[in-house]
């Protein structure tokens, strides 16, 4: 008697960090574009509430000003649907986002296990520090900017366990930034 058996993996969404170290005002338009090239690859933006504060309401502007130097990439991330986590709102203040509660990890698995693109979270160092504990981002997407500012905050604090990172990508930008990509 001869058996087959089929295996279906589960195609899980992964959680990208796209993140400024040491932020400064060097900037460049190919920084713009693999800002841009990866929000064509996902379709959910993960912030905590502490960032979609100022984030969303800023780039709601950006978004609506052609005018704007950074219009082009204020398109994507206004219209892309935001998931914001919040202890304290109870309903969304803003148009296409929603706020999640509970579990963080739980959530998060929810969240990967959906149909559908990939999700990118953007800052708030104690939200990403969550994440980086919890063990919940795929990917890193660092930019290291030549210009220190000091009186920054640690995203990778306070760690129980040491997060094991491979180098998948290493790009230096015209400006003088270098974009670090790892994986976990």
């Amino acid at each position: 008697m001869e058996y087959h058996f089929t295996l279906k993996l589960i195609n899980m969404r992964k959680l990208k960090l796209q993140m400024n170290i040491l932020l400064g005002d060097k900037w460049d338009d190919e920084m713009t574009n693999l800002s841009i090239g990866n929000l064509k690859k996902v379709d959910a933006i993960l912030l905590g509430r502490k960032t979609a504060e100022d984030f969303i309401p800023y780039w709601e502007k950006v978004a609506g000003n052609p005018q704007d130097d950074f219009y082009e990439l204020g398109r994507p991330l206004h219209d892309i649907p935001k998931v914001v986590f919040s202890r304290e709102l109870k309903t969304s203040k803003w148009d296409n986002a929603t706020i999640v509660k509970g579990d963080i990890t739980e959530q998060i698995k929810v969240l990967k296990k959906k149909k559908g693109k990939d999700i990118i979270v953007y800052g708030g160092d104690s939200f990403v520090s969550s994440l980086i504990q919890h063990g919940l981002i795929d990917e890193f997407y660092l930019l290291v900017n030549p210009v220190a500012m000091g009186g920054g905050k640690p995203i990778f604090n306070p760690l129980k366990n040491n997060v094991q990172l491979r180098l998948k990508k290493c790009k230096p930008f015209p400006c003088g930034a270098v974009l670090l990509c790892y994986t976990r």
